[in-house]
């Protein structure tokens, strides 16, 4: 008897890890750390990065070649810290690249993103990976992950914004893929998830059309930018 129990037990105990394992990191407490070292006072509290890498939306690009830095969401995130957090002393260091892919970006890693020492990274390559495919994106955001997991960095993946081109509503189109297969890592390494796409999913769902919130096909504008940042900033409630 003392064995069937045994067993029973170890089930339990793996069904509940199984479980555990399919579940998306708590937005609310993902972040409490670093919550905590943002209500610091001088001379107690310390200089927080954020550190945004991936492709031209984070860059900042609206209607290329325009960069509207201030209206990027990485800037938007930092307006609704500061309003949060008045005494805190906050980085946003941007090292995304537009045009480029999470397999360039991972090449990068080290030398340009690490080096910042992040205490929150932010990754947002999905929707240039298109052109490399779901299995060298998946290993080369996996390597990303990684690596800052092991430097005890927060990590939160965002799911691409849209492209004009690609009917959002369709659930077999190729963002979608790439966000589920984020919604995945995010699962499999236990970090934080913003789904943009979903967000601009939800305004299309709700009778607006995609455009009201593009500068052009396939970037986002001030509108669009503000979606991504108040999820972002959701984490740090």
């Amino acid at each position: 008897m003392k064995n069937i129990g045994f067993i029973l037990l170890a089930l339990l105990t793996l069904s509940y890890q199984k479980n555990d394992n399919n579940r998306l990191a708590d937005p609310i407490n993902y972040l409490s750390g670093i919550k905590a070292e943002l209500k610091k006072e001088w001379p107690n509290n310390r200089t927080i990065n954020l550190v945004f890498h991936g492709h031209s939306v984070p860059a900042g690009f609206f209607k290329t070649p325009i960069v509207n830095t201030f209206d990027s969401y990485p800037f938007q995130v930092l307006k609704i810290l500061k309003e949060q957090y008045p005494f805190a002393v906050i980085n946003v260091i941007n090292t995304s690249i537009g045009g480029e892919n999470a397999l360039s970006g991972e090449k990068r890693f080290e030398s340009t993103v690490l080096i910042h020492q992040p205490d929150v990274l932010l990754i947002d390559y999905a929707l240039n990976d298109r052109g490399i495919g779901l299995d060298q994106a998946a290993n080369a955001w996996s390597k990303m992950i990684e690596k800052a997991i092991e430097k005890k960095i927060k990590v939160v993946l965002l799911t691409p914004s849209p492209d004009q081109a690609v009917n959002i509503l369709d659930p077999n189109n190729e963002l979608e893929k790439h966000a589920s297969q984020i919604k995945a890592l995010a699962k499999k390494y236990d970090v934080g998830l913003v789904d943009s796409y979903e967000e601009f999913r939800n305004k299309v769902i709700a009778g607006e059309p995609v455009s009201n919130y593009m500068s052009q096909v396939n970037h986002p504008n001030e509108k669009g930018h503000l979606l991504i940042a108040n999820k972002i900033a959701a984490f740090f409630q």
